[in-house]
This record gives C-alpha cells, sequence and structure tokens, in this order.
C-alpha cells in the first residue's frame, strides 16, 4: 500500500511566486510573527523554521473518540459494539498510558515525532514498483509551449527549473504561507540534485551539492545524456538537446538498453539489479552517480501520446506509451513531446505535492509572463556547452532483467484504467453560492457517487490534509466518510425523499467534513497517532485487541484515495490507488470546472466516472431545489 499525501484542504497562497501556510499553534501566539521574520530576511526561506510549533501528541481520549465514530458508518451494531468495548478496555488499560506517555517523550525529544517513521513506513520500505503505486504526475496545460519545438521547449523547463533553485539555493525564496503564516520548508532540498536510491530492506534517499552538480540527465529512446547547464541561454541549450535528438534519431541508431525500466520494477529486484550494475564496472557506479545527482531529469519522448487528457496523462506517468520506456521513476522529471507539450512525473519519497506544484507554476507561470531571461543576465559567466552520453557496461544477466522489468511493469499496467472527469456543468462559482465550502461539496459527490455504484455501502476515503505548520511536518487523514455522509448518500438515494431534508443533511455532511478537516490540519486526526502509538509497542506487550480487530484495518483500506489540488496551469493530475479493490481519485475544483482523475484496477473506472457526472449534477439540482423551497417555491422529489 502506498500513502498518498499531496494536498491539504487548505490552499497555500500565491503558489505561482516566490513567496507562498496556518494559524498559529497556542504556543507560537506570544511569539513574534514568524512570517514577520521570514519576510525581513535577506535568506527568507529557513528563517522561520526555528518558530514553527512541534507536531502535537493528541489525547487518548480525543483520538479514540474519533475513530470510533469513523466506524460507525462501516459496521453493523455489533461490530461496532464490540469496537467500543475494546476502545474503553484500552483506555482503561495501563498499557494505553504507558504508550501515550512513551510517545510524548518521543515528542519533547525530537523535531517531529512522526517524521522518522513515516518516511520510513509510508516511503521508504514500499518495495513494489512506485509507479503507479507511488508518484505522481502533472500535466501541463496544452499549449503552453506556444508551438515551441521539443528542443526549444525543453530548454525553457530547464533554464526556468533552474532560476527556481538558484532561489532555493541561496535560500531566497519565500517560504509557502496560509493566512500570513509560513509552512515547514524542510522539504524543499528534495526538489533538485536529489534521489531516491534503491537498497534493502528499506530504500535510502540522498541529496547532493548544488553547486558541484550543475547538470541535468537526458533521456531519448532509453539512451542517457549529461547535459551541463551553468551559465548557458535558452539558445545554447535548445542547440544541446537538438544534438541528443539527432544523434538517437540518426539513421542506423539503436535504442538504449532500457536501465530506467528498472526503476519501476518491484525495489528489491532493481536493488539487486542496480548492485550488479556496479560490480560490472567502475564506470557504471558513476554514470549512477550522475544520474542520481543531477538537477532534474528530461524525458524527450520520440513519440506522441494518444489525444485527449487520458492518453497524455497515461503516457506522461507510465512512459512513452509503452512500460517504463524513457523514464527515471527514482527522480523528478520534466517530460517533453514531440509536439513541445509538457508534464511532471513526481518522486514522492521526501516531499509532498505543494513544493512540487509550487516549482512547476513557477517555471510555467514564469515562462507563460515572459520573466524568465531567456539569454544570460549581469553577473552570469557563459558557460561551455558539455554533452556526455552516458552508456552502461552491461551483459547479459542485466539485460534479461531489464527485459522482466519491461515485461512485468506492461503486465501491471494492463490491468490498471485512467480515466479523466472534466466536469464543465459547474465549478467553484455555483458551489459557493450555496455557501458551502468546494471542497467539502466534491467530496459529498465523491460519496454520494460511490453510494449509487454499490447500493449506498460508504466509501472508506482518505483525503490528504497537509501538515506543514508543524516542524517537518507532512500529512494527516481527513476520514471523509461519516455518520452524516452516510445519512446524506442514503437521503439522496431514497426516491420518496424531500430536497429539503436532502440539503439539511449535505450542510450536515459538509461541516463534519469540514470539522475533521480542521483536526487533521492542527495534528489531531486519528490515524498518525494510531500509528505512533502502536510503533512503541515493545517485545512481550501483547498487541491491544482495539488494533487487531477486522475493523482496524478495514476502516484504514483505503477505497477512494483522495487529494485535491488545482492549478491553471495543469490539465490533470494524479496517482494509482493504493488497494486492489479501489480508486486514486485526485480532483481539482475551478470557477467554471471540477475535473477528477480515476485510476482503478477494478474494471470500473467508466461506471464511476459515469456515477461522478450523475452525482454531481444530482447534488446541484438538490440544493437549487432546495433554495427555491426557501423561497416559497415547492421541492420536487427525483429519481
Amino acid at each position: 500500500m502506498s500513502f498518498r499525501a499531496l494536498r491539504t484542504v487548505q490552499r497555500p497562497t500565491n503558489i505561482a511566486r516566490t513567496t507562498i501556510a496556518m494559524p498559529q499553534s497556542q504556543q507560537q501566539r506570544n511569539r513574534t510573527s514568524s512570517a514577520t521574520e521570514a519576510n525581513s530576511s535577506p535568506k527568507p526561506l529557513y528563517a522561520s523554521q526555528h518558530l514553527l510549533p512541534h507536531l502535537p501528541v493528541p489525547s487518548l481520549n480525543s483520538t479514540f473518540h474519533k475513530y470510533l465514530e469513523t466506524l460507525q458508518p462501516h459496521l453493523d451494531s455489533a461490530s461496532f459494539d464490540r469496537n467500543s468495548s475494546h476502545i474503553k478496555n484500552f483506555l482503561q488499560s495501563p498499557l494505553s498510558s504507558t504508550l501515550q506517555a512513551r510517545l510524548e517523550a518521543r515528542a519533547s525529544e525530537k523535531e517531529s515525532w512522526l517524521s522518522e517513521w513515516w518516511n520510513e513506513a509510508a516511503y521508504m520500505s514500499y518495495r513494489d514498483s512506485i509507479v503507479p503505486n507511488v508518484n505522481y504526475f502533472y500535466l501541463h496545460r496544452k499549449g503552453l509551449g506556444k508551438g515551441a519545438s521539443q528542443a526549444r521547449r525543453a530548454a525553457e523547463i530547464v533554464r526556468a527549473t533552474r532560476v527556481f533553485r538558484d532561489l532555493v539555493t541561496t535560500e531566497k525564496l519565500e517560504p509557502e504561507s496560509i493566512k500570513s503564516k509560513p509552512l515547514d520548508a524542510s522539504a524543499y532540498p528534495a526538489l533538485f540534485n536529489a534521489s531516491r536510491i534503491p537498497t534493502k530492506p528499506s530504500d535510502t534517499f540522498e541529496i547532493y551539492p548544488a553547486a558541484a552538480n550543475e547538470h541535468v540527465i537526458v533521456l531519448r529512446k532509453d539512451r542517457l545524456w549529461k547535459v551541463g547547464t551553468k551559465g548557458l541561454a535558452v539558445g545554447d541549450l535548445e542547440g544541446a538537446f537538438q544534438q541528443v535528438i539527432k544523434a538517437a534519431d540518426q539513421s542506423g541508431a539503436s535504442d538504449g538498453v532500457g536501465i530506467g525500466t528498472l526503476t519501476g520494477e518491484d525495489r528489491d529486484v532493481w536493488t539487486e539489479a542496480r548492485d550488479h550494475l556496479v560490480s560490472l564496472s567502475p564506470l557504471n557506479a558513476e554514470i549512477l552517480k550522475s544520474i542520481q545527482s543531477s538537477i532534474v531529469v528530461i524525458n524527450l519522448d520520440d513519440t506522441l501520446p494518444a489525444e485527449g487528457r487520458d492518453g497524455r496523462s497515461w503516457n506522461l506517468y507510465t512512459g512513452d506509451g509503452k512500460a517504463g520506456r524513457n523514464r527515471w521513476f527514482d527522480k523528478h522529471e520534466f517530460v517533453v513531446d514531440p509536439n513541445g507539450e509538457s508534464g511532471f512525473n513526481g518522486e514522492h519519497s521526501m516531499l509532498d505535492g505543494t513544493p512540487t506544484l509550487r516549482m512547476n507554476e513557477f517555471v510555467l507561470a514564469a515562462l507563460e509572463s515572459g520573466k524568465i531571461p531567456l539569454d544570460l543576465v549581469s553577473g552570469e559567466k557563459p558557460g561551455k556547452i558539455e554533452i556526455e552520453e552516458l552508456e552502461f557496461v552491461v551483459d547479459d544477466k542485466i539485460k534479461g532483467l531489464v527485459e522482466g522489468a519491461k515485461k512485468n511493469f506492461a503486465d501491471s499496467l494492463s490491468k490498471h484504467d485512467l480515466k479523466v472527469v472534466h466536469f464543465e456543468n459547474y465549478g467553484k462559482d455555483v458551489i459557493k453560492k450555496h455557501k458551502v465550502s468546494p471542497d467539502a461539496w466534491v467530496q459529498m459527490v465523491k460519496q454520494l457517487a460511490y453510494g449509487k455504484m454499490t447500493g449506498g455501502k460508504p466509501a472508506v476515503t482518505y483525503e490528504s490534509a497537509q501538515t506543514r505548520k508543524f516542524r517537518l511536518g507532512r500529512t494527516e487523514v481527513i476520514r471523509s466518510a461519516s455518520n452524516q455522509s452516510k445519512a446524506f448518500v442514503d437521503a439522496m438515494l431514497d426516491p420518496n425523499g424531500s430536497d429539503v431534508e436532502r440539503a439539511k443533511l449535505f450542510r450536515a455532511a459538509a461541516a463534519r467534513h469540514i470539522q475533521y478537516a480542521t483536526w487533521a490540519a492542527d495534528g489531531q486526526g486519528v490515524d498518525r497517532h494510531m500509528f505512533g502509538l502502536k510503533k512503541l509497542l515493545r517485545k512481550g506487550e501483547e498487541m491491544p485487541e482495539v488494533f487487531k480487530d477486522e475493523a482496524f484495518a478495514y476502516s484504514s483500506t483505503w477505497t477512494l484515495s483522495t487529494s485535491n489540488l488545482t492549478s491553471e496551469y495543469l490539465d490533470n493530475w494524479g496517482y494509482g490507488q493504493v488497494v486492489s479493490e479501489g480508486f486514486g481519485l485526485s480532483y481539482s475544483i475551478s470557477d467554471h470546472y471540477l475535473r477528477w482523475s480515476i485510476m482503478t484496477t477494478t474494471g470500473k473506472a467508466d461506471e464511476f466516472k459515469k456515477n461522478l457526472i450523475w452525482a454531481a449534477d444530482e447534488l446541484r439540482k438538490t440544493m437549487d431545489n432546495a433554495a427555491k423551497s426557501d423561497q416559497g417555491d415547492a421541492p420536487k422529489a427525483k429519481l
């Protein structure tokens, strides 16, 4: 299982500019404004880190009261009563106080009691393929390149990426903020010159010195080139990328072995293959280090994707229309197709979506507005164009492992469907007229769509809330299915219900959702606390019944893995499902449209797409009819 961690309900402000935050905690209220301190610093990016509060440890009663409530819509009365008894017994036991004390002690000693554990459990120890199970993608809006050639657009993206990287490395970038309060910026170094590295039993991550690594890695037809970027204008970079394309495409040229495909293989298989590569020649170790230390990877695909958001997304995410072709999934990658259209493939292990979104929006917005100097500016020393093809020394074993990886990846991908729902009947403009949170509205649309498809069964749902208001903060779960959401769905599926009553139940469900979202963002959710308590059980201590009950596993089997991210610069974004019977369900809420990206192995992508459209329309009809009723018009029953 992978863990989605891409968005919070509350979006950082100014994300496309060089400033981008969350209310102060109680510990911080009497301190000097950390935003003021950051803005007044010549190096603001990390200036306020020491003022950020530590991730709190919730109280046992608070966590397990919330947990029991989130179980209720999924359980029959006997199962609910059994779990209620488990929780009561656990809270009355000495072990609960012991575990809580251990967690509080850990919290007093560390920058974050959770961070190390979570990075390990959710990402580094994950051993299945990271695509489509961990990585994610951003499909850039079509036409942003304004007709530029593939080499030209790639050169523009590299030039703008370097500008953003320099803001990070010089610490001149302002931290993201919400309500003028900065968010944790500790993940920013992992954006550039960094890589996930396969090792057993758990992967590692390395960040390389930026000043010593001014190159990008360029892939074309599974061949790799190291291209320097220092002191190069866009025209110079364009020329370098043209040389790569010409070399790869010349008559008689062979494609590369496809070592990059191994980055999409089972992590233990990739670890063994990498170790064998290194054993074959010292050159291979140098090549791997060149790839890992590069600023980013640039993928110059030689084939066009299928038309439409579905085809473009699939190609971007999984590799040039084939299984992992022309990709290196262990690193952040910008992909540019032969028409100059682009996208981003994100490695997820050490940072979540808001920093990578900020970087993408900076690059795309700055290029669109002409704010990136395409030529060298004052103070920039002209550099030399340096292009080096990197050719691994391989043997039959490596070739066999690559072919096996291609087959395994293709077999896995053949089971997946990716469908995009671009719903233009309304967007945030209509939702706000009903004075409802747009995120809560869209979450309830998903609950209704799933209920329609399953005869009213509520979906165990994960929505990601960022906790970057705290030091080293990453995410907490918003458990979107609630007693209130179930009552709303039941009423919507009842043909005899009235719109007035449905609207009332909907508002209750939306309010409950926002309340839970607030808890999650404040570090007061259920899942991370329970994870921490389990981690502190020692040898000889029996696992409490509350954790052994089947309801515990069921309630965190995320049938719907959801994250909300909206950008005018994206045509789509997404990721895979986290359980075999589930759906990866990224979404965007714009003023005039709603959009979902559905990925699943259930074979029900088209059915879910149809039901999302139905649910979105039905909810609007319900709310419009109820509003008319408030004005004296009689509502009409639906369905």
